[in-house]
């Protein structure tokens, strides 16, 4: 995480020295985005690493329209104090949970994101937007099978047999905001530093609460179509 931070400060300074104070007179009417993400849910101390896709319209020089999906993996572990009323009742059922216990999971997340965006191109060389953070979250996670492997006879089926299977699905929607910086090398290629923040509600059967979750990604973009710009 910090080596990604220091990039994107990085890519902010060099964007900043180099002469921006002029207009831009060239917006290219599409525009692909193609990036390494991070993401991080602190409240389940989760961290998820994968690819950021994006695909938008310059309907305006200021008003750009885009789709966005992204793809992460990690692996965590559940501890009895982040389950539901009612995710603690299924495992009440197992009877005595052996001390220190925790549910270790790998976990695979799609995020589907649409809409507008807001850009401010009254610098040369920089694109500074803002965005709302609106689409849906789907989740997979499953029980390590090393994990239930070394567990007392019969404990680990239980388990699986107490949560309807080790793994589980749940997809719902996310609200936020976000933004970023793109630094424009040429008309058609550019770099691009983005951060969201997002709260959704996932497996809320089982776990307490809604989660806050925060996305950088940073990578290239590429634009291409003609200029909107051209009178």
């Amino acid at each position: 995480m910090r080596r990604l931070l220091f990039c994107v400060l990085a890519l902010f300074l060099v964007s900043t020295a180099i002469p921006t104070f002029s207009q831009q007179t060239d917006v290219r009417q599409f525009v692909v985005f193609g990036a390494y993400t991070y993401l991080d849910t602190r409240s389940l101390n989760l961290v998820q690493r994968g690819f950021d896709g994006d695909l938008g319209y310059n309907y305006r020089s200021w008003l750009s329209f885009g789709f966005d999906f992204g793809y992460y993996t990690g692996h965590n572990t559940i501890f009895p104090n982040e389950l539901s009323p009612a995710g603690l009742a299924l495992l009440g059922h197992l009877g005595p949970l052996p001390p220190g216990f925790g549910l270790p999971f790998n976990i695979n997340t799609q995020t589907y994101e649409a809409g507008p965006q807001l850009n401010y191109r009254h610098l040369k060389k920089v694109t500074l937007f803002v965005r709302p953070a609106l689409g849906a979250l789907h989740a997979n996670a499953k029980v390590r099978n090393g994990f239930l492997a070394v567990l007392p006879d019969g404990f680990g089926a239980a388990i699986c047999g107490t949560l309807n299977g080790c793994s589980k699905n749940d997809t719902t929607p996310f609200y936020g905001f976000g933004g970023g910086i793109s630094w424009e090398i040429t008309p058609h290629f550019g770099l691009r530093a983005t951060g969201d923040f997002a709260h959704y509600d996932f497996f809320s059967k089982l776990l307490n609460g809604g989660r806050n979750s925060v996305r950088v990604s940073i990578g290239p973009k590429f634009s291409f179509g003609k200029n909107i710009l051209e009178k």
